[in-house]
């Protein structure tokens, strides 16, 4: 999923969709946000430093493998993207923003495009 959505983002950028554009950034980069290491597991690997506390030395020491999403976790996260684009949707219209509605349900149907089977 994620290479589609990466390729999808260029054919887009080439094609100067913005709204495709806003949509799969946002969506790659929840999913980049998930696979960060949580900072408490982080700093465990390190070793400590004698002039900063919890600080970690040596080549590669400042790296952090991240983590494997499985395919069903980062179809969660664009059904989440979805849903959040939908409900802003629904409150932009009740608020009378159309246009920033229908910006948004546009959004929404580019990140569809990729939860379908």
């Amino acid at each position: 999923m994620r290479a589609d959505l990466r390729q999808d983002l260029t054919a887009a950028l080439k094609t100067r969709d913005r709204v495709a554009i806003a949509a799969l950034r946002s969506a790659l980069g929840a999913i980049d946000n998930a696979e960060a290491v949580p900072v408490d597991s982080a700093q465990a690997t390190g070793t400590d430093s004698e002039h900063v506390a919890g600080a970690a030395s040596g080549v590669g020491a400042a790296e952090t493998r991240r983590r494997d999403l499985t395919e069903a976790e980062l179809r969660s996260i664009v059904e989440n993207e979805v849903r959040q684009r939908t409900a802003a949707a629904d409150e932009y219209e009740r608020l009378g923003r159309v246009e920033a509605a229908e910006r948004l349900r546009a959004e929404a149907e580019v990140l569809n495009r990729h939860l379908k089977p």
